[in-house]
């Protein structure tokens, strides 16, 4: 689930590279690259960061830190940002977002037509999105102020008879679109929205393309989800076995292709070592958008495709929330027969394994407050996105309200406002700890639970979950009126017959629970369980 650029030429050369450039391990011993290492660990480079000059380190094979050149105008706010899946978004209830740690309330109007507004009641700030839906206007439940989709006051109790609204009581509106299946949001209040901006990716508007979509809440910051997702290396280890194709002994070397590079992104291809010509094409889209695609020939001579999408919202700081998408033209028959919650929880538990080392990243950055050519050992053929990634930050970071590029960092004007316990230690614990009735309980508010990470955002496993709920407590409940029977029942037949309807009933509630159990517990490692 990942990809990144690494650099063995140094950087005020790249200019004159051509646009396509092929990286791959170095070559040199195990013992060289140890010398290697500690000879330039000697030699420490300068590097501007905040107005003060910074010790960096060059290493011979791996990507280089390097000086940031070739900034571009950036603006944040310019953007469109992916807010939730279309079909996801409630009619009847607001839903309370955020980009960048600013407050939005999502909700559909009476047509259905989706409205989005700052989160902020202009009269006393109370949050629009804690209000109710009355007659397609969104009414603020404190005093119950009611506002139109175009955020104009419609209605203020407390005023007189005849009297007139002000034209300051009005909600700052944002523009969203609903394109692919997704909800976009422009965040800018003074550009007009720029169509072009506007993510569009191709496959998934065929009607031949059969998609899996799921939302994520990840309790860090949405940097540390992309890189995560822009590293292939990572899959065959920390996902061994969680599917058909992760296996720990296909752990190797990786090509690496940039034939891109955009302010407003990049693109290449990567392949493993040992099967060069298979080759996954990588295209990361300003803000926060990337797509693994992979075309192959199926043994009818059929051209299929795959496509992997992630889109990661930046929330907040130290919080994200990631939409995924896995989608192919060919679909194994097998596959139609399994229900959605099924491939939901698979996904849970592929991100959770990761979900411990990500949070102790994102925590190590927060804290060294340094860029990450300081901190990372990249290697060529390992962390060729990842590196591409962060000098894309380095280029763009100055319209952001904060970032951690290669060779730069800009830092918060103000820590970030903790409405709920952090999750820190506790995201780390999750995927290495026996975590079941405690951390990974359902119903326990906090931002590493299964639960509120996906279920809550989800129809399909919310209302699987209540069924399971309720046939459960039906089945159990006929297991202890089929063995009252048998204890009360004379014929022995009779006493066979109700004594396998409560052993049946009783693992059909068992399965349920089960059920219930992989929607609402996060993974734990086997060599960590008790």
């Amino acid at each position: 689930m990942a990809l990144s650029r690494a650099f063995s030429v140094p950087h005020q050369l790249l200019k004159k590279q051509p646009t396509s450039s092929t990286y791959s391990s170095s070559s040199s011993s195990t013992s060289s690259f140890f010398c290697d290492y500690h000879q330039y660990q000697k030699k420490k480079p300068s590097l501007l960061l905040n107005g003060r000059r910074v010790a960096t380190r060059r290493r011979v094979g791996l990507v280089e830190p390097t000086a940031v050149e070739d900034e571009e105008e950036y603006d944040w706010r310019e953007e469109w940002y992916p807010l939730y899946l279309s079909e996801e978004v409630p009619y009847d209830a607001p839903l309370g977002l955020s980009v960048f740690d600013e407050k939005l309330v999502l909700y559909r109007d009476a047509n259905g037509i989706m409205r989005c507004f700052q989160d902020r009641c202009p009269h006393r700030l109370a949050k629009l999105s804690e209000g109710q839906l009355i007659d397609g206007r969104l009414e603020c439940l404190y005093h119950g102020w009611q506002f139109g989709g175009d955020g104009r006051c419609l209605k203020i109790p407390q005023l007189p008879e005849g009297a007139q609204i002000p034209r300051a009581a009005c909600a700052t509106k944002y523009e969203v679109k609903d394109s692919q299946g997704v909800v976009w949001v422009w965040m800018s209040k003074k550009a007009a929205p720029e169509p072009d901006k506007l993510p569009h990716f191709e496959h998934y508007s065929r009607p031949d393309f059969h998609a899996v979509s799921t939302i994520h809440e990840m309790p860090y910051d949405h940097s540390i989800v992309l890189e995560n997702f822009m590293d292939p290396a990572h899959v065959p280890i920390s996902h061994d076995r969680s599917d058909f194709y992760s296996k720990r002994e296909d752990a190797q070397p990786l090509l690496f292709d940039v034939t891109e590079r955009t302010p407003r992104g990049f693109a290449g291809s990567w392949s493993k070592s040992r099967e060069p010509a298979d080759k996954n094409h990588l295209r990361f889209e300003a803000p926060c958008a990337l797509q693994n695609n992979r075309d192959y020939v199926d043994r009818d001579g059929k051209r299929q495709h795959v496509s992997s999408l992630f889109l990661a919202r930046p929330t907040g700081q130290g919080r994200s929330m990631v939409i995924i998408r896995f989608g192919t033209t060919l679909r194994s028959p097998f596959m139609k027969f399994l229900p959605g919650w099924f491939f939901h929880q698979n996904i849970c538990k592929v991100l959770e394994q990761d979900m411990g080392f990500l949070s102790s990243q994102n925590q190590v950055l927060a804290d060294a407050k340094l860029p990450v050519s300081r901190l990372y050992l990249n290697i060529a053929s390992c962390d060729t996105w990842v590196s591409e990634y962060r000098r894309w930050k380095d280029k763009v970071g100055d319209g952001m309200p904060y970032y951690f590029g290669y060779a730069s960092v800009s830092l918060p004007d103000e820590p970030a406002v903790v409405e709920q316990a952090p999750a820190g230690i506790g995201a780390g614990m999750s995927a290495s700890m026996p975590a079941k009735g405690g951390l990974g309980g359902a119903y326990v508010p906090n931002p590493i639970s299964r639960y509120f990470r996906h279920v809550v955002h989800c129809r399909e496993c919310r209302g699987s979950l209540k069924s399971f709920g309720i046939w459960k407590d039906a089945l159990l409940g006929l297991a202890l009126v089929a063995l009252s029977s048998a204890v009360l029942a004379s014929s022995r037949r009779w006493k066979v017959v109700f004594l396998v309807s409560a052993v049946l009933s009783s693992i059909g509630g068992y399965v349920l629970h089960s059920a219930s159990a992989l929607l609402t517990t996060n993974f734990v490692r086997n060599h960590r369980r008790l």
